[in-house]
């Protein structure tokens, strides 16, 4: 498989602290990629310097072989990335219909881009929550309509921060179905902190551990390494 997003030496730093300290990290085209670590490992600042949201103190960033790093976001988004952060970003005063088709009117006339929203929602299970305000939905649904929103201009990366944060046992096992559906049609990196939610959609997981790759490798593998627990039980570690 070709690779899709490649960084070199990535380093973000905020006054004298480094957030993220010279990443090495690729991703092949139709790949679903794990990224975890502990808190403050900077899995989050990371993501921020893929999108466009931070620009790298140092190091370089390229997106199907163009050097994207420090790109204005809209531009990022524009060449086919696509991200969710943490918390739902959305206009609680519009119907779940009307917020799909705010990400799909920027490029579709307004009949097609009726079609595609309809399916879309379809895909989602959101179909019989069309004409509710999302202001009204609960934290999964929100979730999901946020998905759904990043999903709709087809981006060929999809980056997800915590998609699962704050959702049920019953929400996770459904986003983790919806996830591998997506990988059917775009490359994916998902942040997350449960260990088995991990376990459920990646291949590959690379850890993070104060601002560095510690270890890359199957999941399986990742998981029973002492180093991965060491760091999760807060003990230290040097990075690889």
């Amino acid at each position: 498989m070709s690779v899709l997003l490649s960084a070199r030496g990535v380093a973000m730093h905020f006054g004298g602290v480094a957030a993220v300290d010279g990443v090495d990290f690729s991703v092949a085209e139709g790949e679903l990629r794990g990224l975890i670590g502990p808190n403050g490992a900077g899995k989050s600042t990371f993501f921020k310097c893929l999108t466009g949201q931070l620009r790298p103190t140092a190091g370089s960033i390229l997106f199907r072989d163009r050097n994207i790093t420090g790109m204005q976001r809209f531009a990022i988004a524009r060449m086919g990335i696509g991200i969710k952060t943490q918390v739902p970003s959305l206009f609680d005063g519009l119907t779940v219909r009307e917020s799909v088709m705010i990400a799909l009117r920027r490029f579709l006339a307004e009949r097609e881009a009726r079609r595609r929203a309809q399916a879309i929602l379809e895909r989602f299970g959101l179909d019989g929550l069309a004409e509710t305000e999302v202001g009204r939905l609960a934290h999964g649904q929100r979730q999901w309509v946020e998905l759904a929103m990043v999903i709709a201009p087809e981006p060929a990366l999809i980056l997800l921060d915590e998609p699962t944060a704050g959702m049920s046992a019953e929400e996770t096992r459904r986003t983790a179905a919806l996830i591998r559906e997506l990988n059917a049609r775009h490359t994916l990196i998902v942040v997350e902190h449960d260990m088995a939610f991990i376990r459920a959609i990646a291949h590959t997981v690379t850890v993070l551990h104060q601002g560095r790759v510690l270890v890359e490798d199957e999941v399986a593998k990742v998981l029973a390494d002492p180093r991965v627990q060491n760091v999760y039980l807060g003990r230290q570690v040097q990075p690889a």
